[in-house]
Protein backbone atom coordinates (compact mmCIF):
# COMPACT_ATOMS: atom_id res chain seq x y z
CA UNK A 1 0.00 0.00 0.00
CA UNK A 2 1.41 3.42 -0.94
CA UNK A 3 1.59 6.58 1.68
CA UNK A 4 -1.25 8.03 -0.17
CA UNK A 5 -3.13 4.96 0.55
CA UNK A 6 -2.36 4.99 3.98
CA UNK A 7 -3.17 8.79 4.33
CA UNK A 8 -6.08 8.59 2.73
CA UNK A 9 -7.52 5.42 5.07
CA UNK A 10 -6.19 7.46 8.24
CA UNK A 11 -7.96 10.40 7.33
CA UNK A 12 -11.18 9.00 6.25
CA UNK A 13 -10.97 6.70 9.63
CA UNK A 14 -10.44 9.91 11.72
CA UNK A 15 -13.44 11.52 9.93
CA UNK A 16 -15.90 8.62 10.83
CA UNK A 17 -14.26 8.82 14.49
CA UNK A 18 -15.32 12.09 14.62
CA UNK A 19 -18.78 11.85 13.29
CA UNK A 20 -19.46 8.94 15.40
CA UNK A 21 -18.08 10.76 18.46
CA UNK A 22 -20.43 13.86 18.10
CA UNK A 23 -23.33 11.95 16.65
CA UNK A 24 -23.84 9.07 18.05
CA UNK A 25 -21.60 9.25 21.25
CA UNK A 26 -22.54 12.93 21.99
CA UNK A 27 -18.87 13.69 22.81
CA UNK A 28 -18.20 17.14 23.11
CA UNK A 29 -15.31 17.56 20.74
CA UNK A 30 -16.04 21.51 20.28
CA UNK A 31 -12.92 23.41 21.56
CA UNK A 32 -14.65 26.43 22.68
CA UNK A 33 -15.64 26.12 26.11
CA UNK A 34 -19.24 24.90 26.97
CA UNK A 35 -19.34 26.36 29.97
CA UNK A 36 -19.20 30.21 28.68
CA UNK A 37 -22.04 32.50 29.29
CA UNK A 38 -21.04 35.80 28.47
CA UNK A 39 -18.57 37.23 26.15
CA UNK A 40 -16.73 40.81 26.39
CA UNK A 41 -15.99 42.29 23.15
CA UNK A 42 -12.63 44.40 23.54
CA UNK A 43 -12.22 46.85 20.55
CA UNK A 44 -8.33 48.04 20.13
CA UNK A 45 -9.50 50.94 18.28
CA UNK A 46 -8.40 53.77 19.88
CA UNK A 47 -11.29 55.30 20.54
CA UNK A 48 -12.61 52.00 22.57
CA UNK A 49 -10.96 52.42 25.72
CA UNK A 50 -10.56 50.63 28.93
CA UNK A 51 -11.43 51.46 32.71
CA UNK A 52 -8.92 51.82 34.69
CA UNK A 53 -9.91 48.51 36.63
CA UNK A 54 -11.15 46.05 33.46
CA UNK A 55 -9.22 43.03 35.67
CA UNK A 56 -12.20 43.82 37.87
CA UNK A 57 -15.04 44.12 35.62
CA UNK A 58 -13.81 41.51 33.33
CA UNK A 59 -13.31 38.63 36.34
CA UNK A 60 -17.06 37.96 35.97
CA UNK A 61 -16.99 37.90 31.93
CA UNK A 62 -16.05 33.31 31.14
CA UNK A 63 -13.33 35.33 27.91
CA UNK A 64 -12.87 38.09 26.09
CA UNK A 65 -13.04 38.92 22.28
CA UNK A 66 -10.27 41.27 20.50
CA UNK A 67 -11.04 42.42 17.31
CA UNK A 68 -12.98 45.21 15.84
CA UNK A 69 -13.87 46.70 12.23
CA UNK A 70 -12.37 50.23 12.20
CA UNK A 71 -9.17 52.01 12.50
CA UNK A 72 -7.44 48.17 13.74
CA UNK A 73 -3.98 47.42 13.07
CA UNK A 74 -1.53 44.79 14.15
CA UNK A 75 -0.18 47.34 16.48
CA UNK A 76 -2.97 48.07 18.46
CA UNK A 77 -4.06 44.84 18.46
CA UNK A 78 -1.03 43.83 20.15
CA UNK A 79 -0.96 46.49 22.36
CA UNK A 80 -4.57 45.01 23.51
CA UNK A 81 -3.24 41.96 24.25
CA UNK A 82 -0.49 43.25 26.54
CA UNK A 83 -3.49 44.97 28.78
CA UNK A 84 -5.35 41.90 28.39
CA UNK A 85 -2.20 39.45 29.98
CA UNK A 86 -3.78 40.96 33.16
CA UNK A 87 -7.06 39.96 32.76
CA UNK A 88 -8.29 36.95 34.70
CA UNK A 89 -10.86 35.59 31.48
CA UNK A 90 -9.07 33.94 28.98
CA UNK A 91 -8.73 36.36 25.56
CA UNK A 92 -9.49 35.04 22.04
CA UNK A 93 -8.65 36.88 18.74
CA UNK A 94 -11.31 37.84 16.23
CA UNK A 95 -9.32 40.04 13.45
CA UNK A 96 -10.88 41.82 10.48
CA UNK A 97 -7.98 41.84 8.59
CA UNK A 98 -5.55 38.62 8.69
CA UNK A 99 -2.36 40.97 8.52
CA UNK A 100 -3.56 42.05 12.44
CA UNK A 101 -2.30 38.57 13.35
CA UNK A 102 1.06 38.03 14.65
CA UNK A 103 2.97 35.43 15.96
CA UNK A 104 2.61 37.24 19.16
CA UNK A 105 -1.27 37.22 19.13
CA UNK A 106 -1.47 33.62 18.39
CA UNK A 107 0.66 33.04 21.80
CA UNK A 108 -1.31 35.23 23.72
CA UNK A 109 -4.66 34.34 22.21
CA UNK A 110 -6.36 30.90 23.60
CA UNK A 111 -7.61 30.63 19.77
CA UNK A 112 -7.85 32.79 16.40
CA UNK A 113 -11.78 33.30 15.48
CA UNK A 114 -12.40 33.58 11.87
CA UNK A 115 -15.79 34.78 11.08
CA UNK A 116 -17.60 33.90 8.23
CA UNK A 117 -21.40 35.10 7.38
CA UNK A 118 -24.08 32.94 6.48
CA UNK A 119 -26.58 35.33 5.07
CA UNK A 120 -24.44 37.96 3.04
CA UNK A 121 -22.31 37.76 -0.25
CA UNK A 122 -19.96 35.32 -1.25
CA UNK A 123 -16.87 37.50 -0.25
CA UNK A 124 -18.22 37.66 3.54
CA UNK A 125 -18.74 33.92 3.66
CA UNK A 126 -14.98 32.71 1.70
CA UNK A 127 -13.77 35.52 -0.12
CA UNK A 128 -12.06 37.16 3.03
CA UNK A 129 -10.41 33.85 4.23
CA UNK A 130 -9.81 33.06 1.10
CA UNK A 131 -7.56 36.43 0.84
CA UNK A 132 -6.69 35.23 4.53
CA UNK A 133 -5.22 32.10 3.76
CA UNK A 134 -3.06 33.42 1.12
CA UNK A 135 -1.76 35.93 3.60
CA UNK A 136 -0.79 33.13 6.28
CA UNK A 137 0.53 31.13 3.41
CA UNK A 138 2.80 33.62 1.59
CA UNK A 139 3.70 35.67 4.64
CA UNK A 140 2.79 35.05 7.77
CA UNK A 141 3.45 31.21 7.76
CA UNK A 142 7.11 31.37 6.35
CA UNK A 143 7.84 33.99 8.54
CA UNK A 144 6.98 32.52 11.52
CA UNK A 145 8.94 29.57 10.50
CA UNK A 146 11.84 30.86 10.04
CA UNK A 147 11.76 33.37 13.10
CA UNK A 148 11.75 30.14 15.25
CA UNK A 149 14.08 28.06 13.43
CA UNK A 150 16.03 30.86 12.55
CA UNK A 151 16.41 29.67 9.04
CA UNK A 152 14.32 29.94 6.05
CA UNK A 153 13.07 26.57 4.37
CA UNK A 154 11.70 28.14 1.63
CA UNK A 155 14.66 26.79 -0.78
CA UNK A 156 14.07 23.37 0.75
CA UNK A 157 10.19 22.51 0.94
CA UNK A 158 9.16 25.55 -1.38
CA UNK A 159 5.34 25.98 -1.39
CA UNK A 160 4.65 23.34 1.18
CA UNK A 161 6.17 24.86 3.67
CA UNK A 162 3.17 27.98 3.21
CA UNK A 163 0.79 25.07 2.64
CA UNK A 164 1.24 23.25 5.88
CA UNK A 165 1.36 26.84 7.84
CA UNK A 166 -2.03 27.34 6.53
CA UNK A 167 -3.41 24.38 7.46
CA UNK A 168 -1.80 24.11 10.95
CA UNK A 169 -3.27 27.49 11.60
CA UNK A 170 -6.41 26.75 9.90
CA UNK A 171 -6.54 23.58 11.78
CA UNK A 172 -6.33 25.43 15.19
CA UNK A 173 -8.65 27.86 14.44
CA UNK A 174 -12.43 28.13 15.00
CA UNK A 175 -15.03 29.30 12.82
CA UNK A 176 -17.92 31.78 13.60
CA UNK A 177 -20.92 31.44 11.55
CA UNK A 178 -22.52 34.93 11.82
CA UNK A 179 -26.22 35.54 11.29
CA UNK A 180 -26.70 39.18 11.05
CA UNK A 181 -29.96 40.20 11.40
CA UNK A 182 -29.29 44.13 11.55
CA UNK A 183 -29.61 45.51 8.26
CA UNK A 184 -28.51 48.76 9.20
CA UNK A 185 -24.99 48.27 10.09
CA UNK A 186 -22.12 48.26 9.60
CA UNK A 187 -21.74 44.96 10.00
CA UNK A 188 -24.16 44.29 7.22
CA UNK A 189 -22.81 47.39 5.25
CA UNK A 190 -19.38 44.84 5.12
CA UNK A 191 -20.93 41.98 4.29
CA UNK A 192 -23.66 43.19 1.99
CA UNK A 193 -26.29 41.75 4.25
CA UNK A 194 -29.95 43.97 2.91
CA UNK A 195 -33.31 43.45 4.26
CA UNK A 196 -34.12 40.71 1.46
CA UNK A 197 -31.46 39.14 3.26
CA UNK A 198 -32.75 38.67 6.60
CA UNK A 199 -33.70 35.29 7.53
CA UNK A 200 -37.09 33.63 9.56
CA UNK A 201 -36.46 31.34 12.10
CA UNK A 202 -36.95 27.77 9.54
CA UNK A 203 -34.53 29.75 7.20
CA UNK A 204 -32.05 30.40 9.79
CA UNK A 205 -32.22 27.13 11.32
CA UNK A 206 -31.61 25.42 7.97
CA UNK A 207 -28.60 27.59 7.90
CA UNK A 208 -26.92 26.97 10.75
CA UNK A 209 -27.82 22.92 10.14
CA UNK A 210 -25.49 24.04 6.97
CA UNK A 211 -22.82 25.97 9.53
CA UNK A 212 -22.48 22.62 12.02
CA UNK A 213 -22.36 19.35 9.31
CA UNK A 214 -20.82 20.80 6.14
CA UNK A 215 -18.73 23.82 7.38
CA UNK A 216 -17.68 22.31 11.04
CA UNK A 217 -18.37 25.77 12.58
CA UNK A 218 -17.88 25.66 16.52
CA UNK A 219 -19.71 29.01 16.86
CA UNK A 220 -23.10 29.90 15.29
CA UNK A 221 -23.65 33.97 15.92
CA UNK A 222 -26.79 35.64 15.69
CA UNK A 223 -25.48 39.47 15.55
CA UNK A 224 -27.85 42.45 15.57
CA UNK A 225 -25.11 44.37 15.90
CA UNK A 226 -26.20 47.07 18.59
CA UNK A 227 -29.93 46.85 18.52
CA UNK A 228 -31.83 43.93 20.85
CA UNK A 229 -33.37 41.43 18.47
CA UNK A 230 -36.58 40.84 21.20
CA UNK A 231 -39.02 38.43 20.26
CA UNK A 232 -37.62 37.85 16.54
CA UNK A 233 -34.85 36.69 17.94
CA UNK A 234 -35.86 34.24 20.91
CA UNK A 235 -37.65 32.69 17.90
CA UNK A 236 -34.81 32.23 15.54
CA UNK A 237 -32.92 31.19 18.97
CA UNK A 238 -34.92 28.81 19.97
CA UNK A 239 -35.27 26.93 16.54
CA UNK A 240 -31.20 26.77 15.92
CA UNK A 241 -31.04 25.75 19.33
CA UNK A 242 -34.02 22.96 18.51
CA UNK A 243 -31.94 21.61 15.42
CA UNK A 244 -27.93 22.26 16.33
CA UNK A 245 -26.10 19.51 18.84
CA UNK A 246 -22.54 20.26 18.63
CA UNK A 247 -22.02 24.14 17.99
CA UNK A 248 -21.71 26.95 20.21
CA UNK A 249 -25.24 29.32 19.97
CA UNK A 250 -23.98 32.96 20.89
CA UNK A 251 -25.95 36.04 20.34
CA UNK A 252 -24.94 39.74 20.73
CA UNK A 253 -26.84 43.24 20.11
CA UNK A 254 -28.03 45.67 21.66
CA UNK A 255 -27.88 43.91 25.54
CA UNK A 256 -27.35 46.38 28.29
CA UNK A 257 -30.05 44.90 30.87
CA UNK A 258 -30.36 41.42 32.96
CA UNK A 259 -33.75 40.83 31.77
CA UNK A 260 -32.70 41.00 27.97
CA UNK A 261 -29.59 39.13 28.49
CA UNK A 262 -31.77 36.26 30.28
CA UNK A 263 -34.79 36.35 27.77
CA UNK A 264 -32.08 34.97 24.97
CA UNK A 265 -30.36 32.66 27.19
CA UNK A 266 -33.31 31.30 28.02
CA UNK A 267 -34.11 31.02 24.35
CA UNK A 268 -31.20 28.39 24.12
CA UNK A 269 -28.28 30.78 23.38
CA UNK A 270 -25.28 29.86 24.82
CA UNK A 271 -23.48 32.46 25.71
CA UNK A 272 -24.20 36.10 25.26
CA UNK A 273 -22.09 38.77 23.44
CA UNK A 274 -21.51 42.56 25.08
CA UNK A 275 -19.39 44.87 23.74
CA UNK A 276 -19.80 48.50 23.69
CA UNK A 277 -21.00 49.23 26.88
CA UNK A 278 -18.12 47.69 28.52
CA UNK A 279 -16.04 50.76 26.58
CA UNK A 280 -18.55 53.08 27.41
CA UNK A 281 -17.44 52.96 31.74
CA UNK A 282 -13.87 54.06 30.70
CA UNK A 283 -15.65 57.33 29.79
CA UNK A 284 -17.80 57.50 32.91
CA UNK A 285 -14.69 56.40 35.37
CA UNK A 286 -12.72 59.70 33.67
CA UNK A 287 -15.56 61.99 34.08
CA UNK A 288 -15.52 60.75 37.77
CA UNK A 289 -11.75 60.94 37.99
CA UNK A 290 -12.15 64.66 36.59
CA UNK A 291 -14.71 65.62 39.42
CA UNK A 292 -12.86 63.68 42.41
CA UNK A 293 -9.39 65.92 41.56
CA UNK A 294 -11.30 68.91 42.50
CA UNK A 295 -13.42 67.62 45.15
CA UNK A 296 -10.57 65.82 47.15
CA UNK A 297 -7.73 67.40 48.92
CA UNK A 298 -5.01 64.69 49.68
CA UNK A 299 -5.21 61.27 50.60
CA UNK A 300 -9.06 59.54 50.60
CA UNK A 301 -9.93 56.50 51.66
CA UNK A 302 -11.83 54.07 49.22
CA UNK A 303 -15.04 54.42 51.18
CA UNK A 304 -14.99 57.87 51.18
CA UNK A 305 -14.98 58.07 47.32
CA UNK A 306 -17.72 55.46 47.06
CA UNK A 307 -20.31 57.17 49.42
CA UNK A 308 -19.22 60.12 47.39
CA UNK A 309 -20.04 58.57 44.04
CA UNK A 310 -22.89 57.19 45.46
CA UNK A 311 -24.77 60.43 45.83
CA UNK A 312 -23.42 62.35 42.52
CA UNK A 313 -24.03 59.81 39.96
CA UNK A 314 -27.05 58.21 39.48
CA UNK A 315 -25.05 54.48 39.88
CA UNK A 316 -28.35 52.24 38.45
CA UNK A 317 -28.42 53.95 35.42
CA UNK A 318 -24.71 54.00 34.72
CA UNK A 319 -22.72 51.86 32.28
CA UNK A 320 -20.68 49.83 34.24
CA UNK A 321 -23.98 48.47 36.52
CA UNK A 322 -25.46 47.94 33.01
CA UNK A 323 -22.67 45.76 32.02
CA UNK A 324 -22.13 44.05 34.78
CA UNK A 325 -26.15 43.20 35.06
CA UNK A 326 -25.72 41.25 31.31
CA UNK A 327 -24.05 38.83 33.60
CA UNK A 328 -26.63 37.11 34.67
CA UNK A 329 -24.81 35.12 37.82
CA UNK A 330 -23.57 38.68 39.28
CA UNK A 331 -26.02 38.64 42.36
CA UNK A 332 -25.68 42.95 42.90
CA UNK A 333 -24.99 44.37 39.84
CA UNK A 334 -25.64 48.12 41.19
CA UNK A 335 -23.04 47.10 44.48
CA UNK A 336 -20.54 45.97 42.01
CA UNK A 337 -20.04 48.73 39.76
CA UNK A 338 -20.20 51.77 42.63
CA UNK A 339 -17.40 48.93 44.63
CA UNK A 340 -15.33 48.88 41.15
CA UNK A 341 -15.79 52.52 39.72
CA UNK A 342 -14.65 53.60 43.75
CA UNK A 343 -11.67 51.50 43.11
CA UNK A 344 -10.81 52.99 39.25
CA UNK A 345 -11.04 56.34 40.71
CA UNK A 346 -9.09 55.89 44.12
CA UNK A 347 -6.12 54.47 41.83
CA UNK A 348 -6.26 57.37 40.21
CA UNK A 349 -5.85 59.71 42.96
CA UNK A 350 -3.17 57.72 44.14
CA UNK A 351 -1.31 57.45 41.14
CA UNK A 352 -1.89 61.68 40.65
CA UNK A 353 -0.13 62.36 43.92
CA UNK A 354 2.80 60.06 42.56
CA UNK A 355 3.42 62.08 39.58
CA UNK A 356 2.75 65.14 41.53
CA UNK A 357 6.28 64.40 43.67
CA UNK A 358 7.80 62.33 40.86
CA UNK A 359 10.20 65.17 38.92
CA UNK A 360 11.62 62.73 36.71
CA UNK A 361 10.50 60.81 32.95
CA UNK A 362 13.30 58.02 33.69
CA UNK A 363 11.22 54.88 33.39
CA UNK A 364 12.85 52.90 35.81
CA UNK A 365 12.56 55.96 38.68
CA UNK A 366 9.04 55.98 38.15
CA UNK A 367 8.46 52.57 38.59
CA UNK A 368 10.83 52.83 42.11
CA UNK A 369 8.25 55.75 43.07
CA UNK A 370 5.43 53.26 42.30
CA UNK A 371 6.57 50.26 43.86
CA UNK A 372 7.32 52.20 46.83
CA UNK A 373 3.50 53.08 48.06
CA UNK A 374 1.19 51.08 49.11
CA UNK A 375 -1.73 50.88 47.04
CA UNK A 376 -5.28 50.59 48.42
CA UNK A 377 -6.71 49.34 44.99
CA UNK A 378 -4.06 45.82 45.38
CA UNK A 379 -6.17 44.68 47.83
CA UNK A 380 -9.29 44.78 45.71
CA UNK A 381 -7.85 43.16 43.03
CA UNK A 382 -6.17 40.55 44.84
CA UNK A 383 -9.59 39.39 44.75
CA UNK A 384 -9.54 38.42 41.31
CA UNK A 385 -6.03 38.12 40.01
CA UNK A 386 -3.41 36.05 42.70
CA UNK A 387 -0.98 39.01 44.68
CA UNK A 388 1.64 38.60 42.25
CA UNK A 389 -0.14 39.55 39.50
CA UNK A 390 -2.22 42.22 41.29
CA UNK A 391 1.01 43.83 42.37
CA UNK A 392 2.20 43.63 38.91
CA UNK A 393 -0.68 44.94 37.42
CA UNK A 394 -0.50 48.36 39.47
CA UNK A 395 3.00 48.61 39.18
CA UNK A 396 3.13 47.65 35.02
CA UNK A 397 -0.74 50.28 35.14
CA UNK A 398 0.39 52.64 37.29
CA UNK A 399 3.73 53.33 35.89
CA UNK A 400 2.48 53.46 32.67
CA UNK A 401 0.55 56.16 33.58
CA UNK A 402 2.76 58.00 35.33
CA UNK A 403 5.17 58.19 32.79
CA UNK A 404 2.74 59.23 30.54
CA UNK A 405 2.01 62.61 32.41
CA UNK A 406 5.65 62.87 32.73
CA UNK A 407 5.97 62.23 28.51
CA UNK A 408 8.41 59.47 29.57
CA UNK A 409 8.11 55.86 27.90
CA UNK A 410 7.06 52.73 29.10
CA UNK A 411 6.60 49.43 28.50
CA UNK A 412 2.34 48.97 28.34
CA UNK A 413 0.04 51.27 26.12
CA UNK A 414 -1.51 53.73 28.57
CA UNK A 415 -3.75 55.29 25.21
CA UNK A 416 -5.76 52.37 25.91
CA UNK A 417 -6.99 53.05 29.24
CA UNK A 418 -9.57 55.97 30.06
CA UNK A 419 -8.03 57.67 32.41
CA UNK A 420 -5.20 60.25 32.16
CA UNK A 421 -2.99 61.32 34.79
Amino acid sequence: MSLPDIATRLERAASTATIAGRSLLGLDTNPVAADWRHITKVDPEGEKQLPLCYPLYLSHTSAISVGGSRDVTSENTAETFDLLEFSPAPAFHEPSDATHVTDETREQSTFLAIPEVLNGDSEALVGTLGLGIEYVKEDLGPSMLADKLGVSLDGVFGDRIGNFAAGYMLQDAVFEAYIIMNSDSAAAREANVTEDDLLSPQVAKQRALAAEHHLESEVIYLEYSGTYGGEEAVDILEAIDGATTWSRLWYGGGLDNRENAQAVLDAGADAVVVGDIFHDIAAEEAELFEQARTEFDGPVEVDAIRDWIETTATVPEMSATRYLSTITDVPQPETQALDYLASGVSFALELERIADRTETDTQSAIREAVEDETLAVEADLAEVLNGSNATAFTNSVGTALVADSQDGDSDLPSRHLGISL
